[in-house]
């Protein structure tokens, strides 16, 4: 199993959705601003962890990515193999490796491909839920903002206010106030 740079940060990203999804999609802006990620490259991370199965995508102004999956149910190694995974051209990463290798190195191929499949396994018995309990732990604050559900809020409607008289009686009762304060004016 390959580690590399990418790697970490999409283990980082998912552990932030862990954390923050229940509240609802979690935007890909406010991770990178969080962890000093460009939103480019979490894009990309993203993308193949959409693929792998691993996450959901909203869109919307309140959209983003929750888990596709229950916490759980995600590991460690579940996570590196979607942003590790081979492509297709390249095949399998150790058997193009042995190919290349002289007759010194395929005597340590052994060595290397136990100590790969111990740190699958290590990492198959991690949870995304137990990387994010840990956090927990440690005393991470995670900031609860309302989530905004559309563009505009509805406003409230204001009480309609009249200074018209209500009755017949009340407009004449106006109507002699009025003129009785015009004529002793004049």
């Amino acid at each position: 199993m390959r580690m590399s740079t990418r790697s970490r940060f999409a283990v980082t990203a998912m552990i932030d959705i862990a954390l923050r999804g229940h509240a609802g999609p979690v935007s890909l802006a406010d991770v990178g601003a969080r962890h000093q990620i460009s939103v480019s490259y979490l894009e990309q991370l993203f993308s193949k962890l959409r693929q792998g199965g691993l996450v959901q995508s909203t869109r919307g102004p309140s959209g983003g990515y929750t888990l596709a999956r229950a916490e759980q149910a995600i590991s460690v190694a579940d996570i590196i193999g979607a942003i590790e995974a081979p492509s297709a051209k390249s095949g399998h990463v150790g058997q193009e490796s042995a190919d290349k290798e002289g007759p010194t190195d395929s005597m340590t191929q052994a060595l290397w491909d136990t100590l790969s499949a111990q740190m699958t396994a290590h990492m198959q018995a991690i949870s995304l839920h137990d990387l994010a309990d840990e956090q927990r732990a440690r005393g991470l604050k995670v900031e609860t903002r309302p989530v905004k559900r559309g563009v505009y809020a509805p406003r409230k409607p204001k009480p309609v206010q009249t200074t018209a008289p209500n009755s017949v009686f009340a407009l004449g009762r106006s109507l002699l106030a009025g003129g009785t304060t015009g004529r002793a004016s004049a």
